[in-house]
């Protein structure tokens, strides 16, 4: 028997519910995985909400897990039962053990300890996909919102090993984490424009918004000039209206997919060598779940939140 998060209904954290259940052996293809940690995002939170739809109930969550193979399915090559792995896009990583397709699953480095890799695709991915989107390379002065959150720590990181130059938003208190990045911190709020021209002159060549907030857009657009250099993961009217250009999940917005699914094997390289880091704020056990999503909520974690099972 495994112990698995469930939704119970669409709704607040008192929606969810530890339940135990039967995990099969693996199909074709397919692992059988014992997790060691799982990462908690704020997708997953607006998943339980039922902001993206209302798929069938009981709910499963997470989509990011490591841990160690503990049995694989037929034509599966390259990974045996005893490896330590970590795997994405997986469905119901809330748990105990999982299945999932080998194809999510990638070799963890020694070097990197189990619940940062938990924490490493999901924003490795959105991160790759904001940077690709932005269209920036060496030279480019790149600003970006909401630096100090778990996908812009990895856009930052990505953005400076192409050689740009990075100018990120964030709250006083996160400054000597962007600066410790390779980003130049800004502080939000009013006289953000002011500030960011006092850095750079000449303006930034592109603007990536993790912040969802109309300042971020304003402000992006003014200083930017371009529309089509500026990115948004929170796909709102204002930002279609403006001809933001919009990625992730939100409607109209691109998903990327086979950017997100082409990066994860240099993020799991770059993150073993140690040329990315993964910031892991605050780890919950399994059992706490809701106050997992409660913190999530909050919007202000600083990293990457993990449920250790």
């Amino acid at each position: 028997m495994a112990t698995m998060v469930v939704a119970r209904d669409f709704g607040g954290p008192e929606v969810l519910d530890v339940v135990e259940t039967d995990v099969p052996s693996p199909g074709p293809g397919e692992v059988r995985i014992t997790v060691r940690a799982a990462g908690v995002n704020p997708a997953d939170v607006k998943l339980r909400e039922g902001v993206f739809g209302r798929p069938p109930l009981p709910l499963r969550l997470g989509s990011e897990i490591s841990g160690v193979i503990a049995e694989v399915g037929t034509d599966v090559t390259g990974l045996s039962a005893g490896d330590e792995v970590l795997a994405y896009r997986v469905s119901g990583g809330y748990a105990t053990e999982l299945i999932t397709k080998a194809t999510n699953v990638f070799r963890k480095p020694a070097s990197l300890p189990f619940e940062e890799a938990a924490g490493l695709l999901l924003v490795g991915a959105t991160a790759a996909h904001a940077l690709e989107a932005s269209g920036v390379g060496e030279g480019d002065t790149l600003l970006v919102h909401a630096a100090a959150g778990g996908v812009g720590q990895q856009l930052v990181q990505l953005a400076r090993l192409r050689g740009v130059r990075v100018i990120g938003t964030g709250s006083e208190r996160s400054a000597d984490l962007l600066r410790e990045l390779g980003a130049e911190p800004v502080a939000y709020g009013d006289g953000l424009a002011d500030r960011v021209r006092a850095l750079a002159p000449e303006g930034p060549t592109a603007a990536v918004d993790l912040a969802g907030t109309d300042e971020a857009l304003s402000v992006s657009l003014e200083l930017v000039g371009d529309p089509e250099r500026v990115v948004t993961a929170s796909p709102r009217q204002a930002a279609v209206d403006a001809g933001i250009r919009a990625i992730g999940g939100g409607p109209g917005a691109d998903p990327g997919t086979q950017i997100r699914n082409a990066a994860r094997a240099e993020l799991v390289r770059l993150a073993g060598d140690g040329s990315i880091k993964v910031r892991v704020s605050r780890t919950f056990p399994l059992t706490d779940v809701a106050d997992a999503h409660r913190f999530v909520a909050e919007g202000h974690s600083g990293g990457k939140v993990v449920l250790i099972p």
